[in-house]
């Protein structure tokens, strides 16, 4: 299968690839660390796993492919930071890049609006009571958790 053809930007297509589900990997890409999170192979639950520091390309390809093996990853989701309008920035292309990098690994990625997950993550962390300093070290993890969740869910059907 071609490197684009594993991309998607609707969950119904991505959703096709996994019949009997399995656990996927989120990705929140930012300038500096590359958060992780994983969902468990029935789609209900999504945790956050390690915040990566972002290096060079190879470099954190195969950081991320140790933990697609580690954790038996069926597929990816990436998110997708759209501009409040929902139109697409530089920040957008630069995952849709990142996305196309990684499809060489033969899973399916699915591109998923990221918008205000990060507010949602730094929310939660506060709630947890988390310094400022945990929370500078984790909000990346939580928001690919937050991210992944929401795919789930609309994968699951629980949302759309």
């Amino acid at each position: 299968m071609a490197g684009s053809a594993l991309i998607h930007d609707m969950a119904p297509p991505f959703r096709d690839a996994f019949p009997n589900g399995g656990v996927l990997m989120a990705l929140d890409l930012g300038t500096k660390t590359i958060g992780t999170a994983f969902c468990d192979a029935g789609w209900r639950f999504a945790t956050a796993g390690k915040t990566l520091p972002r290096g060079k390309f190879t470099r954190d390809r195969g950081a991320i492919e140790a933990l697609i093996k580690d954790r038996s990853a069926a597929g990816i989701v990436i998110g997708l930071p759209l501009n409040m309008d929902a139109s697409e920035g530089p920040r957008a292309q630069a995952s849709r890049a990142y996305a196309r990098n990684l499809a060489d690994l033969g899973l399916p990625i699915l591109m998923w609006d990221e918008r205000l997950s990060t507010a949602s993550a730094e929310r939660d962390l506060i709630a947890q009571d988390f310094s400022r300093a945990k929370r500078a070290e984790r909000i990346d993890s939580h928001a690919a958790a937050v991210i992944l969740q929401a795919a789930i869910d609309a994968l699951a059907g629980n949302a759309f």
